[in-house]
């Protein structure tokens, strides 16, 4: 099985902190030990796939208030 099938099957779920209106919503799903990330307006739009280790530095640093979001 592919990454892409993988995608196609995927379980994504909208992330805690997404808008009320559904305008700036981001999904994440765990796919094959990975993170895939994609933007709920474009699902069939480009999907960002990282490691686990890269998106728990990611979201602590957004926790952190390290980057402008």
């Amino acid at each position: 099985m592919s990454l892409h099938d993988d995608l196609t099957r995927a379980r994504w779920r909208k992330a805690s902190r997404s808008s009320a209106s559904g305008s700036d919503c981001v999904e994440i799903a765990q796919v094959a030990g990975l993170v895939a990330i994609r933007d709920s307006k474009a699902p069939d739009g480009p999907t960002v796939v990282i490691d686990r280790k890269t998106w728990r530095a990611l979201t602590n640093r957004a926790h952190q208030g390290e980057l402008e979001l």
